[in-house]
């Protein structure tokens, strides 16, 4: 049994979904952002805005890097929504495991991040135009590296469970 991979925009239910197929299958749930945060003992906000945009994707390829070169058997991995966009991200993604698109409308996006403080991305501005404009840059990357996209608008954690299972064989 491989690795399972989540990607997707912010808010689509990575972190989320990743536990709970973590959990029902007896598998390890890694969130790359965590990773990264407990590794660096700062926030992924204070990474952004003390070492920039760059270094915290550079933080993600070695966290990536990092994984591979682990032993345990079975995971279940929850990446930041920009970590693909990388070419070398992409490549490692690959070796890691099998890529699930967790896809959402940029109307339950807009739901499920008003309000949210901590992504950097998002701050300031209109969010339905800051979604739908990282949305523009990266949904192709995700159909494109995803051997299964998966919908998420209004379905349960069940669901989309059942629906990794049966995509992934």
């Amino acid at each position: 049994m491989k690795n399972i991979i989540l990607i997707g925009f912010m808010g689509s239910g990575k972190s989320t979904v990743g536990k709970f197929y973590a959990n029902k299958n007896n598998m390890k749930q890694i969130d790359t952002d965590l990773y990264i945060e407990n590794k660096q003992n700062r926030k992924v906000s204070e990474i952004f805005a003390s070492d920039g945009e760059e270094a915290f994707r550079m933080m993600e390829t070695d966290c990536i890097r990092d994984l591979l070169n682990q032993t345990h058997e079975r995971y279940v991995v929850s990446v930041g929504g920009g970590l693909p966009m990388r070419e070398i991200n992409r490549r490692l993604l690959h070796e890691l495991g099998v890529i699930v698109y967790l896809k959402a409308d940029i109307s339950t996006l807009e739901k499920r991040l008003s309000g949210d403080k901590k992504r950097p991305l998002l701050q300031g501005g209109n969010l339905h135009d800051k979604i739908a404009s990282l949305m523009e840059q990266r949904e192709s990357v995700y159909e494109e590296l995803a051997d299964l996209v998966i919908k998420t608008d209004n379905k349960s954690f069940e669901k989309i469970e059942e629906e990794i299972k049966r995509g992934i064989g």
